[in-house]
């Protein structure tokens, strides 16, 4: 344990005893829930840890494309290749499956496995909530039953399900269909060899038929909740509702409430986290980071202001809910960027939301031109330009 984290240690452990003699729990600045969460993600020091214990530690990684994990486990880690992420697809240690808020998601197969049911009741949720009436008139496990055997037989695009359930039931919506399918059979996404991993239009698996197993089927949410307060702690329960896509989780904290300690916020807003936790001093040093697209910072509590205002919020997700790639100054997001490829050049360009000191300038163009040689190790000029 490095210097830095047993300060945090000790912090912690002073922290969860002044919370347990203040009733209703000890207040915390956004400051300090800044850092907390920050920890947890990684984001104040690069850890030394492989991609599939970072993606656990993580408690998943939002990954709706193919890129945008790589590049989060880049910024987290202190030695992160490609191929480091590349090899757990391969060996079949990591999966992109659908899970939080039924969108895409790497999960350790461990973690997989084990949550796949809790997370089950939000899929079925986020399902009625996309189809509405459209839902109605179908039969999910018969559904469920020829899709297994569809995909079964060999991995297949998605497309192909729908195709397929059109010319086997014309009077059907297919799409619904398929939808519905989507967030009741547990299915994986079979890695390539391409770039990252994944084509735009990946082949889908059952996960027996891909892992050998099923995930378990219980739908008791103590451990989903125990996992997202390490990675995202302290937090409310409509923190952990917003996250994971599932309603009535108060009733999950209250069986929860004799082994974890209780804060509140600088609203009086109660939240909740593990005692041993890392909860480091607000004063703690935050370096300039860059995040990805999508990346879970930013959209895991339904409160954000611990790493963004609400004015930048709007900035940051577009109206057609797309997750813009974002950069951290001492601990918040404080603008965007993007890369383009030209020919032989790659050139990174950020968009800050304010006017930058020269040392922030500084420090992320040092940052910003580690993340191209990341991104981009062919080129043959790697650009940095504010925007």
């Amino acid at each position: 344990m490095s210097a830095p984290q047993q300060r945090n240690r000790r912090q912690s452990t002073r922290a969860a005893a002044t919370a347990r003699k203040q009733p209703g729990g000890a207040v915390l600045s956004r400051a300090a829930l800044s850092r907390a969460t920050l920890a947890r993600q990684l984001l104040l020091e690069r850890a030394k840890l492989d991609a599939i214990t970072a993606i656990e530690r993580l408690a998943g990684m939002q990954a709706q494309v193919p890129k945008p994990p790589f590049v989060g486990l880049w910024t987290r880690l202190e030695r992160f290749e490609r191929s480091d992420l590349g090899a757990g697809f391969a060996k079949k240690r990591v999966v992109r499956v659908t899970a939080m808020r039924a969108t895409l998601h790497l999960l350790s197969t461990r973690d997989y496995l084990a949550l796949r049911g809790p997370l089950q009741p939000g899929l079925t949720a986020g399902m009625r909530s996309i189809l509405r009436d459209r839902a109605a008139e179908l039969d999910i496990d018969a559904l469920c039953s020829f899709a297994r055997k569809f995909f079964d037989a060999e991995p297949r695009p998605f497309d192909a399900l729908r195709d397929e359930l059109a010319a086997q039931f014309p009077k059907l919506d297919e799409r619904a269909a398929a939808y519905a399918v989507r967030t009741h059979l547990p299915l994986v996404q079979v890695p390539t060899d391409d770039p990252w991993s994944f084509p735009a239009a990946a082949d889908f698996a059952t996960a027996k038929s891909w892992l050998g197993t099923e995930p378990k089927t219980a739908s008791d949410a103590r451990e989903l909740v125990r996992r997202y307060l390490a990675a995202f702690g302290p937090a409310s329960v409509t923190d952990a509702q917003v996250w994971s896509g599932l309603a009535g989780l108060r009733e999950t904290f209250e069986a929860l409430r004799g082994e974890l300690i209780v804060f509140r916020d600088e609203r009086g807003r109660e939240l909740f986290d593990l005692p041993d936790a890392p909860r480091p001093d607000p004063e703690t040093p935050a370096p300039a980071r860059f995040l990805p697209e999508f990346d879970n910072l930013v959209l895991a509590h339904d409160d954000r202001s611990r790493v963004m205002d609400d004015a930048v919020r709007g900035k940051v997700v577009t109206k057609n809910l797309r997750v813009l790639a974002t950069f951290l100054l001492d601990g918040r997001v404080a603008g965007t960027w993007d890369v383009e490829r030209k020919k032989r050049d790659a050139t990174l360009t950020l968009a800050p939301f304010a006017k930058l000191a020269k040392a922030e300038r500084e420090a992320l163009a040092a940052e910003g031109e580690r993340l191209l040689e990341f991104l981009e190790p062919d080129a043959e000029k790697r650009i940095v330009r504010f925007g």
